[in-house]
């Protein structure tokens, strides 16, 4: 009965700590550039209510969009191509090591392998393509 219980447990600990950094990393990021902003809108307030005018440079980098988009490219496609070949070996190395305890797995991860793997050669064929277009 104990290690009955012991494991349900150790399930529930697992699950936690799984989901629990799933939070850490999208909600964690969030509230802090939340913060930061606040803290800029209290500083722009206070510089307002002492009757200081904002320089029109400010205004402007504050009010443009900062997300700008990088323009595509051979080396870009190049690089983006050899990240995705990496998560493709990444998943076979994983599937070849759990294959010593799980013979079946090695194919499993094979096949989930071969789908970064494929978009990754597509990227790396792109940047081939892309170099005689400049």
């Amino acid at each position: 009965m104990d290690v009955a219980i012991a494991g349900i447990i150790s399930g529930v600990m697992h699950t936690l700590v799984i989901f629990s950094a799933v939070v850490a990393i999208v909600v964690i990021p969030r509230w802090l550039k939340a913060k930061e902003r606040e803290n800029l809108h209290r500083t722009i307030q206070a510089a307002y209510d002492k009757g200081q005018q904002l320089p029109p440079e400010l205004i402007a980098a504050l009010t443009q969009d900062v997300k700008v988009k990088p323009k595509p490219s051979p080396e870009r496609d190049l690089r983006t191509g050899i990240i995705w070949l990496g998560v493709a070996v990444g998943l076979a190395a994983f599937g070849w090591a759990v294959g010593f305890e799980e013979p079946d797995a090695t194919y499993i991860f094979l096949g989930i392998a071969a789908f970064p793997g494929f978009i990754g050669l597509a990227f790396v064929i792109m940047s081939f393509i892309g170099r005689g277009r400049d």
